[in-house]
């Protein structure tokens, strides 16, 4: 994967790829300095949140970590967020057609999952998670996902190459990261309420049900739930009403 010749911005240096590893999140740490990216053909131990495995198909996907020092002022699980509009506003411009975001770290096109994000703190660095869904036939996607999985071949028909898409999608994080930096997700809120996914659908969250109202301007997913008032909640899994 020759990604260097395309990048835009100051991420993506130093950029180390290796054809398989047990996850790139074990690739970088500490030690590298912000915007190195870590990428792979194929994931033997690939992670999601909460536990789950990344899975996908052998050169087919973008899989890739990307180490950052965020301000200290500034709270670290909204930048699930502020990465999915990056990687939103990447996927959108491969495929000409919009693309929206399910709390908390989800990328999605016509209801279906394109992209997972996957940050990860550790000893005042961030390391951020990467991985869309490409090149991957229908029956190379994962059946049991708990979002139907779809890629951009599945979705247009066209096989496309992963190195433009990924050097755009560093540009694009590099972007609403500086963003970010300075004025919070207020900085980048504009381009993140118009693709949340939630809002307005039923939802559920450890048991109870609601109509979501908004990802607010702390990343937090508002919910209105059934006979219990407006809540706001920072972390759990959210399932929703097809």
């Amino acid at each position: 994967m020759d990604v260097e010749p395309l990048l835009e911005g100051r991420f993506g240096h130093p950029f180390r790829f290796v054809p398989q590893c047990e996850s790139t999140q074990d690739l970088l740490g500490p030690d590298d300095p912000e915007g190195a990216v870590a990428a792979t053909d194929e994931q033997t131990a690939g992670r999601g949140r909460q536990g789950r495995r990344w899975v996908a198909a052998p050169g087919k996907a973008i899989l890739c970590s990307i180490v950052l020092r965020p301000p200290p002022d500034r709270r670290h699980p909204e930048l699930s967020l502020v990465a999915g509009v990056a990687v939103a506003d990447a996927v959108e411009e491969a495929l000409g057609l919009s693309a929206q975001i399910k709390w908390p770290n989800d990328v999605l096109v016509n209801r279906k999952k394109v992209a997972g994000i996957l940050a990860e703190a550790r000893d005042e660095v961030v390391v951020l998670g990467v991985g869309v869904n490409v090149n991957q036939r229908r029956e190379e996607l994962p059946a049991e996902a708990t979002v139907t999985a779809a890629s951009l071949l599945t979705v247009d028909g066209v096989e496309r190459a992963r190195e433009p898409i990924l050097a755009r999608i560093l540009a694009r994080l590099e972007h609403h990261y500086d963003l970010w930096s300075e004025g919070g997700l207020d900085a980048v809120y504009v381009d993140l309420g118009s693709r949340d996914f939630l809002r307005g659908r039923r939802v559920a969250v450890n048991g109870a049900r609601g109509t979501a109202v908004k990802i607010d301007r702390q990343g937090r997913l508002e919910i209105d739930f059934d006979g219990g008032g407006r809540r706001t909640i920072e972390s759990g899994e959210v399932t929703y009403e097809h």
